[in-house]
């Protein structure tokens, strides 16, 4: 099984995730900052360290909820280490 390394310690199962979105060119939409605002209500919005948050993942492990994970990392970088771990 492949990972995709979020930062931290946190790493997501290949199969689990659905999209790596940049915070800045997304959050401009009114329909993803609601999403994003509901999801942090429900308790699915989970930081990955302290630093700037520069993308989210959205990911969804079997039939949980989807989460959404925030990270500093830019989403060219997370795209080129899935791209790199063959998550394609």
């Amino acid at each position: 099984m492949k990972y995709l390394h979020l930062g931290q310690a946190v790493m997501l199962p290949e199969e689990a995730v659905i999209g790596i979105f940049d915070l800045d060119n997304t959050t401009w939409s009114f329909r993803t900052r609601r999403f994003l605002d509901r999801a942090e209500k429900e308790g699915r919005v989970i930081p990955v360290g302290d630093d700037l948050p520069r993308s989210f993942v959205l990911s969804r492990e079997g039939d949980g909820p989807a989460l959404i994970h925030i990270t500093q990392f830019t989403s060219a970088t997370l795209q080129r280490r899935a791209e790199e771990d063959g998550l394609e």
